[in-house]
């Protein structure tokens, strides 16, 4: 019976040890082993998605970084361009367009997902429908490509109408805005 215990105790000890030491390493992203002791706990809070959180003052949701060139969004932890492109692409031309693009010396950009795009609308606001002063710039009150095909009609993908916060689908040869964004998850555009 002793022994039992014993191991079941070092099965359980095995899974906290592999569940903490996972956790650190996910959460800290990239940092060596030795970087880990003792920050796990802070880089793990601060990386950590927000999408949780309503930051209602856009002063303390966004914060400038690269230079200038982009916007940290707090609520989602998402990077997107200060000042987005002003040229309207096809949603073919917009994807590679973003995955090619350098902005703030940085690579790594893409077409944000649906729900990534329209989580910077404030309905309560218009041309554009954005958090009233927002950092952003060059922003259109038109439509902007999000990486999401409409998977009942795969000729067509998700934008957002940044004159009201409309967000439909429309057919993959139109022309729209592009909006890049760095971090999140995002999904390869099909």
């Amino acid at each position: 019976m002793m022994e039992l215990k014993s191991k079941n105790l070092l099965w359980l000890l095995s899974v906290l040890i592999v569940s903490v030491t996972y956790c650190g390493f996910a959460s800290a992203g990239g940092l060596e082993s030795s970087a880990l002791s003792g920050q796990t706990i802070r880089a793990t809070k601060e990386l950590q998605p927000a999408w949780s959180k309503k930051i209602k003052k856009a002063s303390k949701r966004f914060q400038i970084v690269l230079d200038g060139a982009g916007v940290l969004d707090k609520e989602t932890g998402l990077v997107w361009e200060k000042s987005p492109d002003t040229e309207a692409r096809t949603w073919a031309d917009a994807v590679s367009y973003a995955y090619t693009k350098s902005v703030g010396g940085r690579k790594g950009w893409r077409l944000p997902t649906i729900e990534e795009l329209s989580s910077l609308v404030d309905p309560t606001q218009n041309s554009p429908a954005l958090p009233s002063d927002h950092p952003f710039t060059n922003v259109q009150s038109d439509s902007y490509w999000s990486s999401t095909t409409n998977v009942s009609l795969t000729s067509a993908a998700w934008h957002v109408y940044f004159d009201d916060g409309y967000v439909g689908d429309r057919d993959k040869a139109h022309d729209y805005y592009v909006w890049c964004v760095r971090g999140g998850h995002g999904y390869d555009a099909y």
